[in-house]
């Protein structure tokens, strides 16, 4: 055997098998982005179904590409709740882009570490660019630095870190928790996410550090409570050091009174991190700009590209105005990653916890430019106004009753049909109406509990979703709601 067949087997793919896999490949995904209809959006799958189909040991020699790709329409696409498909509207109906996926693709293909500066350049100041794009796109203060992370969750728990490093008194980098008698406190309203809570936990502040402040009847949080939490606290020994707005809650979507949280803030020395992940994307639309009022005045703010700009999952900004303090709660620097320019620029490994991190600017980058400032409001706007037909809808019929504001495109509404007064049943009703609706596979919604009321949730985010589609939502809620009233069995 000859020294370059030995060496065959070793290397890559040829860049030939590349280039015709790899065309094969993005054929697929034009053709499932043009028709994704032809799919359940809610996978019909029972658990197990995808580990069963496969071997349970990977292969001693390479397989072909033929057959992975065989596999990949067998076995994994039906396994796939799709959230890409313009009937998906649960949760937040988030969506990959098509220019968002080339910029995917690339970020993939350069595969660097964008940990420090050095590492790739060009990764490291094009999220400076994004960072300033978005900042200025969204009317955020420019006193504001930021850094991208890969989820709201992490960006909240590095701002509420950052809160933390800021309560000087206790020198918790170097002593800990343990090495003060203080009782961190942090609140926020009971509508918060709950990533607010896991970052506590995670930070080692514990549940018991989290006080929840009640919220009005459009479910935003109440200042006058959040003052009055804050002095009992004081009182009772706890040392009150942050506070969590949000903007675009989970469930409903409320806004909370940024501009009054941000007064008693300021009055008390706190912190405030404004959670806008979902609800500070709507910004971009001139006439609602108004959502971030009052955050000029926060220490942080957080907005998710990859919940409603069209960005492939996954993508957070976090805006800072305290950048140092956010550095100085992260910053350790081993021998073998110090530079000689380090006092000249930005290395964003020193700004969480993670050393190793993606190159996730190149997508925003290509979704910014590609659609642009006014294509991407027209988009947010188109959603809001529909969702807004949808609300009319539902309170139009006397069969339905909406049970929440709609300030964004999130539609909070129960099925009511008069002749139903007992809360429990209508509680089981809805649930029903739900799975069955989404058995059908047309549509896919979800649910929240409003004042323990099961509450069904049509969210708009997608960017394929027209009105045709919510439309297509409706006729399904009335028809399966038609057929439970009948007491008959339902049918597709």
């Amino acid at each position: 055997m000859s020294m370059d067949e030995a060496r065959a087997p070793l290397g890559d793919m040829p860049p030939e098998d590349f280039r015709r896999y790899a065309h094969q490949i993005v054929d697929w995904i034009a053709d499932y982005l043009a028709h994704p209809e032809r799919y359940p959006v809610l996978s019909q799958n029972q658990p197990g179904d995808v580990k069963n189909a496969l071997p349970s040991k990977a292969p001693a020699r390479g397989e072909a590409m033929e057959a992975m790709l065989a596999d990949l329409d067998r076995v994994i696409v039906p396994g796939v709740t799709h959230w890409n498909h313009p009937g998906f509207f649960a949760y937040f109906a988030i969506s990959g882009s098509a220019p968002g996926i080339l910029g995917e693709m690339l970020g993939a293909a350069f595969n660097v570490n964008a940990m420090l500066w050095r590492t790739s350049p060009s990764a490291t100041e094009l999220e400076e660019v994004t960072i300033e794009w978005l900042r200025e796109m969204l009317g955020v203060s420019a006193e504001f630095g930021g850094v991208i992370y890969d989820s709201a969750s992490i960006s909240s728990l590095c701002a509420i870190a950052a809160a933390r490093e800021a309560v000087t008194e206790l020198q918790i980098r170097e002593e800990g928790l343990s090495g003060s008698d203080s009782r961190l406190r942090l609140y926020c309203s009971e509508q918060a996410h709950s990533s607010i809570d896991r970052a506590v936990i995670t930070l080692g502040i514990g549940q018991q550090g989290v006080r929840k402040i009640s919220t009005d009847s459009e479910f935003r949080m109440e200042p006058r409570s959040l003052a009055e939490a804050i002095e009992e606290d004081r009182a009772n020994g706890w040392r009150p050091f942050c506070v969590v707005a949000t903007v675009g809650t989970t469930s409903t979507t409320s806004i909370d009174p940024v501009p009054e949280i941000a007064e008693i803030c300021n009055r008390e020395g706190l912190w405030l991190h404004v959670d806008a992940a979902y609800g500070g994307s709507a910004a971009v639309v001139p006439e609602m700009n108004w959502i971030l009022d009052g955050s000029e005045h926060a220490d942080s703010i957080v907005v998710n590209p990859h919940k409603w700009m069209f960005v492939p999952v996954d993508l957070s900004v976090l805006f800072c105005r305290r950048m140092g303090v956010l550095r100085q709660a992260f910053s350790l620097v081993p021998e073998y990653l110090q530079t000689s320019d380090a006092d000249e620029i930005q290395n964003f490994m020193d700004y969480g916890p993670q050393l190793g991190r993606r190159f996730r600017a190149i997508k925003l980058w290509f979704v910014m430019r590609y659609f642009g400032v006014e294509g991407l409001a027209a988009r947010l706007r188109e959603h809001i106004a529909i969702a807004r037909e949808f609300a009319e809808w539902v309170d139009l019929n006397p069969n339905f009753e909406r049970l929440a504001p709609v300030p964004f495109s999130v539609v909070c509404f129960r099925a009511h049909p008069q002749n139903i007064p007992n809360e429990l049943e209508l509680d089981k009703l809805n649930e029903t109406l739900m799975e069955e609706v989404n058995r059908r596979g047309k549509v896919y919604l979800s649910h929240t509990k409003l004042k323990e009321v099961f509450t069904l949730r049509l969210a708009i985010g997608n960017i394929r979703t027209t009105r045709e589609h919510v439309k297509l939502a409706w006729d399904e809620l009335n028809e399966v709601l038609a057929g439970a009233s009948r007491g008959s069995k339902f049918e597709n």
